[in-house]
């Protein structure tokens, strides 16, 4: 017999919020069931929060009384990765999997003219999202877009029900957005069937709402697209680094991603290069413990990773995405390749993944560090040659 799930938001509050585990995913706020959590996405903090003044913010009357909901929908809290690993492929991943259980590795793009020139790296979610739509796996996704007129580059979550909403959406933000939290909004709007696509963190809550059973918003889950991600930056960079150091103002950008550098087109055309490592210092603070690069528990996971920039590295893991994936290559909706064809994808994935689950400390329950190889001890640079006095 399973052993009753009694941990509530309390021991969600200690293990995972305050732990420094929390990614800003929203799992536990969509699947509260008494609208008890709140969410904070402003100051470089995006962590839930508990309203009820009651017992304190560390505590919550719900919990004491038994609603386990939070905890049940938290991708961080206590065994996740296996839970999630058997509940999905039948089995935990083996040690060498380091980007997680996979079906197939593809390079994919859509060859819709629109689309692919809309979207990042071959315009490959997008054409998804279109697709599942026109065919009736989905009412709505929940995305991200730019606030406002997208002048400010903060990305906020929302629904696409439309072709057009879809293609607005389209594009790489490199700060975050809890995408889970437009489940309402979709909701209300009368959506059944939701497709999410979300960081890696987020794209591991639908099954773990799904696998602990966490309440109703497991059911409308009927797609799951995860973006690969190392980790995304605190708005702050904006005008902390790349207005302060370069000049570039944000109202003045059009595009942006990531290829080793961070990549910035402007409005007048010009295009710059900003080294990675000065960006670090604008971490966000709910990804520096997070292991999940690849986006292990998604159907279908993408990113724009290797040689080819308009090509979208593609990694099928359940049968709902192979099934979507075949379908589209048939019908000609996108084209595809080997992942084979750009076998430095393929290494980078690995390597990446394997970046990503040093994080996960220690003192956490075990799971993601697995297989992980040690770290190479460093060579001390060879001491200079004493020069002879003439």
């Amino acid at each position: 017999m399973a052993e009753r799930w009694t941990a509530q938001w309390k021991e969600l509050f200690a293990e995972v919020v305050t732990s420094g585990l929390c990614t800003g995913c929203a799992g536990c706020v969509v699947a509260c069931p008494h609208d008890v959590l709140g969410y904070k996405d402003t100051d470089g903090v995006y962590r839930p929060f508990h309203l009820e003044e009651e017992l304190g913010p560390a505590d919550c009357a719900h919990g004491e009384r038994g609603c386990t909901s939070c905890t049940r929908a938290c991708p961080r809290f206590r065994s996740w990765e296996p839970e999630l690993d058997n509940h999905l492929f039948g089995r935990t991943r083996a040690p060498e999997e380091m980007a997680g259980v996979s079906k197939d590795i593809i390079l994919a793009r859509a060859t819709n003219r629109e689309v692919h020139q809309k979207g990042q790296d071959g315009g490959l979610v997008s054409a998804i999202l279109l697709w599942a739509m026109e065919h009736g796996y989905i009412d709505a996704a929940l995305v991200s877009y730019l606030e406002g007129d997208g002048s400010s580059w903060k990305a906020v979550p929302g629904v696409a029900r439309t072709r057009e909403e879809v293609l607005a959406a389209a594009g790489s933000r490199y700060t975050y957005s809890a995408n889970t939290m437009a489940y309402a909004d979709a909701v209300a709007g009368g959506a059944e069937k939701l497709a999410l696509v979300g960081m890696s963190c987020q794209s591991s809550v639908p099954p773990a709402l799904t696998v602990r059973k966490a309440g109703k918003p497991a059911r409308r889950f009927v797609l799951n697209i995860g973006l690969l991600c190392s980790k995304t930056f605190d708005d702050a960079i904006f005008e902390e680094l790349f207005e302060a150091k370069y000049g570039l103002k944000k109202q003045d950008m059009v595009k942006m991603n990531i290829k080793g550098v961070f990549q910035i087109w402007m409005r007048n055309g010009d295009y710059h290069e900003v080294p990675l490592k000065e960006c670090h210092a604008w971490t966000r603070e709910g990804c520096k413990l997070c292991p999940d690069f690849a986006a292990e528990h998604a159907d279908i996971s993408t990113g724009g990773i290797g040689a080819f920039n308009d090509w979208t590295l593609t990694i099928v893991r359940t049968d709902i995405g192979r099934e979507i994936i075949v379908k589209m290559l048939q019908d000609g909706t996108i084209e595809g390749r080997p992942g084979d064809d750009d076998p430095g994808a393929i290494e980078l994935l690995r390597k990446l993944s394997i970046v990503s689950r040093r994080r996960w400390p220690s003192t956490a329950t075990s799971g993601p560090e697995v297989g992980v190889p040690p770290k190479k001890p460093k060579v001390p640079a060879p001491a200079p040659t004493p020069v002879a006095a003439p």
